[in-house]
C-alpha cells in the first residue's frame, strides 16, 4: 500500500511538472482557447445621437455617486485641486466569450471595470475632474487573435468612445486644458483619438499630455500620426507617455507578436524598433530609475477594491531593445500578474504616486503657458 501511495505521489508530481511545461510551452496557444470569442460577430448599430448626455453612460464624471476614480488610497493625503479636465478609457474588463463586444449593461463586467477605474483613474482624480465612459469594449479575447472579428470589434468600441470624446468636449469649458488617458485597450482608443479628433484640430494646442499606458505603440508606425511628441522632461506638455511593466525574467512574445502583426497607424508594417517607453519615475527625462525615485506604489487588496499606498522601492528601466519597461525582480502586489512576469494589470498602480505628480506638474506648466485658462468646477 505504501508503495502505491508513493508511485502515486510520483505521478501527481510528474502531472503538475508536465502541466507547468505546457502551460510554459504552449501558454499563448492556452490562452487564446480560454478566451477568444467561438460565435460569429454580431452587428451592432452606433448608439443614439446625444446617447452620452445621459449621466448613466458614465462610469465617472462631475456629480457621480461612489466614483470609482475618485478614490483616494490609504496614505494619499488630499491634495489642492488642478485645472485640467481628464478623459480617462478604461482597460478591457470583458473576459467572457459570448460576444465580440461586451454589452455595456453587463453586471460582471461594470464591477471589474470600477476596480480597474479605482486603481488606475485614481491617480488623475487631483485634476478638476476625471470622466470615464462605458463603451461596448472589444472582448478580451478578441486581442489575442488577428481576425477580421477583431478589427470590427475595436470599431464598435472607437465609436462609442468617439461619441464619448465629443460629449466630454462639449461639456467642458472651451478653453479648459485636457489630459487624456487610456490603459490597455482604452490606450488604443486615445491613440486613434488623437488622430483623428485632435490633430490639426484647435483642440490639440489645449493637450496637456497624453497617458497610452499597457499598450504597445511604435514611436515610427504610430506616434508621429498623433501629432505628440514622447515626454522627455517632466515639465513638457502636448507629449506623450507610454509604457508597460514587465519583471524578470520577461516573455513579451504573445503581445509583441500580436503587435507586429497589424500594421500602424500609418498603415504601413511597423519595423522591428522597440516600442515606446516613457520612464513613469523620471517622467520620460531618463529611461532608467532607481527604486528610490518611485513615490509610492498603490497596493491593492486581495479583492482590488481598496489599496494602500506604500513605498516599496520598485525601480524603472526601457530596455532599449525591446522598449519594455523592466521592473527588476517581481515585486508581490498579488495574484493578477500574467504569464511572462508581465505586470499589465499594475502598470499605473506600481507608480501611482509618480504619475499623480506628473499630470499635476504637467497640467502647472501648461497652465502657466495659458495664464487665461479657467479653473476647474469645485467637487
Amino acid at each position: 500500500m505504501a508503495r502505491k501511495f508513493l508511485y502515486f505521489v510520483a505521478l501527481l508530481i510528474v502531472m503538475a511538472i508536465a502541466a507547468l511545461f505546457a502551460l510554459r510551452i504552449w501558454s499563448a496557444e492556452l490562452t487564446r482557447f480560454a478566451f477568444v470569442p467561438r460565435g460569429a460577430f454580431e452587428t451592432q448599430p452606433a448608439l443614439r445621437a446625444g446617447v452620452y448626455e445621459d449621466p448613466a453612460m458614465w462610469v465617472s464624471r462631475p456629480g457621480t455617486v461612489d466614483d470609482p476614480a475618485q478614490y483616494r488610497p490609504e496614505g494619499m493625503p488630499a491634495a489642492p485641486q488642478g485645472k485640467a479636465y481628464v478623459f480617462f478609457i478604461h482597460p478591457t474588463s470583458y473576459l467572457a466569450r459570448e460576444h465580440w463586444n461586451g454589452p455595456i449593461d453587463d453586471k460582471d463586467t461594470r464591477n471589474r471595470t470600477a476596480l480597474f477605474v479605482r486603481g488606475m483613474a485614481s491617480a488623475f482624480n487631483g485634476e478638476a475632474a476625471v470622466f470615464v465612459p462605458y463603451y461596448r469594449q472589444a472582448a478580451f479575447g478578441s486581442f489575442l487573435v488577428n481576425r477580421p472579428e477583431t478589427l470590427k470589434a475595436r470599431a464598435v468600441a472607437y465609436g462609442d468612445v468617439r461619441a464619448a470624446f465629443r460629449a466630454f468636449v462639449a461639456a467642458i469649458p472651451a478653453d479648459a486644458p485636457i489630459v487624456l488617458a487610456g490603459h490597455s485597450q482604452g490606450a488604443l482608443h486615445v491613440m486613434h483619438l488623437l488622430k483623428d479628433d485632435v490633430k490639426g484640430t484647435p483642440l490639440a494646442a489645449r493637450i496637456v499630455a497624453a497617458y497610452m499606458v499597457g499598450w504597445p505603440i511604435s514611436p515610427l508606425a504610430d506616434l508621429p500620426q498623433t501629432g505628440l511628441r514622447p515626454c522627455t522632461a517632466p515639465e513638457q506638455t502636448g507629449c506623450a507617455m507610454s509604457w508597460l511593466s514587465f519583471a524578470d525574467p520577461p516573455d513579451a512574445r504573445l503581445m509583441l507578436d500580436t503587435y507586429r502583426a497589424e500594421p500602424g497607424l500609418d498603415g504601413m508594417a511597423k519595423g522591428p524598433e522597440p516600442i515606446l517607453c516613457t520612464n513613469p519615475l523620471t517622467g520620460g527625462s531618463a529611461p532608467s530609475a532607481p527604486g528610490s525615485a518611485n513615490l509610492g506604489t498603490m497596493v491593492p487588496s486581495q479583492d482590488l477594491a481598496s489599496g494602500k499606498l506604500e513605498k516599496r522601492g520598485i525601480p524603472a528601466r526601457c530596455d532599449e531593445r525591446s522598449g519594455l519597461l523592466m521592473i527588476g525582480e517581481p515585486p508581490d502586489l498579488g495574484p493578477y500578474v500574467l504569464p511572462g512576469n508581465n505586470y499589465h494589470v499594475y502598470d499605473v498602480p506600481l507608480f501611482w504616486a509618480n504619475v499623480r505628480a506628473d499630470v499635476a506638474r504637467r497640467s502647472e506648466a501648461w497652465l502657466a503657458q495659458h495664464r487665461n485658462a479657467r479653473p476647474g468646477p469645485a467637487r
